[in-house]
């Protein structure tokens, strides 16, 4: 199982590890994360201790909507819980039934616009407790529900972690799992300069960006376990929350890449980079970056790897 480990430095320039630790009260946890949900999950929140009524016979610990418009199911466990995938996989098959009732909260909580627009497709789990079993894990992979497993520690200094375990990604048509050691056997197999667009790349770019795409594609799936998700108006890569997001510009042969970087700690160049906090976007990301071809991208990926390496 992953493993995060964090280190202090003492007076004397000595590397110290911290033990982390659990929560006493599962509502500790709770209560912190619902107050920095967005910035930790990318989450919306919408309620907490959530009702599912009679015949689910449960209560949400949060219930959320997530930077791509699904609605997401969050429990909390302090400890370790052999009944989280069951309980995960009853509040999805709630919220399959409550589509009215989530529509109303929306509406309440976000307003109407953010209402009309929820992917009911691709619905959430997220579990994060202080560990799960290699039972868990195998079986999160045999779900056809998207859910999540996140692992939370405690440490001194009110430093609070929380670390992606496994998931699963939902339909296959919905989402796309890439893994990098399976693009490595296609790579080098076959040289790059005659290897096609894969399938799922062909069919969502324009014909005139097919070419560059394949290389964006190929940039954004290299860092390890990638979920592509193809949504209305933009294609994003994520992990846990959405690290990046791309759009398409085929008037002026452009793709658009919204990464999950802050601009401040980017050099901005103008026509490649810019600063799109308070300007309203397709995506998620406030550093776009504009590539129009090959030398761009190349250009593009130490801001790349920053992204995927932050996430």
């Amino acid at each position: 199982m992953a493993e995060l480990m964090l280190f202090r430095q003492d007076t004397n320039g000595r590397d110290i590890e911290l033990s982390g630790s659990t929560v006493a009260l599962e509502v500790e946890l709770q209560r912190r994360v619902e107050a920095g949900l967005e910035q930790m999950l990318g989450i919306r929140f919408l309620a907490s201790e959530y009702a599912t009524g009679p015949w689910h016979r449960g209560r949400i610990d949060t219930l959320g909507l997530d930077e791509n418009g699904a609605p997401v199911v969050i429990e909390f466990k302090k400890g370790s819980d052999s009944g989280v995938l069951s309980q995960a996989v009853s509040y999805l098959s709630w919220l399959e039934s409550a589509h009215h009732e989530v529509e109303a909260l929306v509406r309440r909580v976000l307003g109407a616009e953010v209402a009309e627009s929820i992917d009911w497709r691709r619905p959430r789990m997220v579990c994060i407790a202080a560990g799960f079993s290699h039972h868990d894990r195998v079986a999160v992979q045999r779900l056809p529900e998207r859910i999540d497993l996140v692992r939370y520690r405690i440490f001194e200094g009110g430093l609070l972690s929380l670390l992606h375990i496994d998931s699963s990604p939902g339909p296959p048509s919905a989402a796309l799992p890439r893994r990098s050691r399976e693009r490595e056997t296609v790579v080098n197999s076959t040289p790059a300069a005659s290897a096609p667009p894969s399938p799922m790349v062909a069919g969502l770019a324009p014909e005139c960006l097919r070419d560059l795409y394949a290389e964006v594609d190929e940039a954004l799936t290299a860092w390890g376990e990638v979920e592509v998700v193809s949504l209305k108006h933009y294609i994003a890569y994520r992990r846990l929350v959405n690290v990046a997001s791309v759009l398409f510009r085929p008037k002026h042969e452009v793709i658009l890449v919204y990464l999950r970087l802050d601009p401040d700690s980017v050099v901005l160049e103008e026509g490649f980079t810019r600063d799109m906090r308070g300007i309203g976007h397709l995506g998620t990301g406030d550093l776009e970056v504009r590539l129009v071809s090959a030398a761009d991208l190349e250009k593009a990926a130490p801001l790349i790897r920053r992204a995927f390496e932050a996430a």
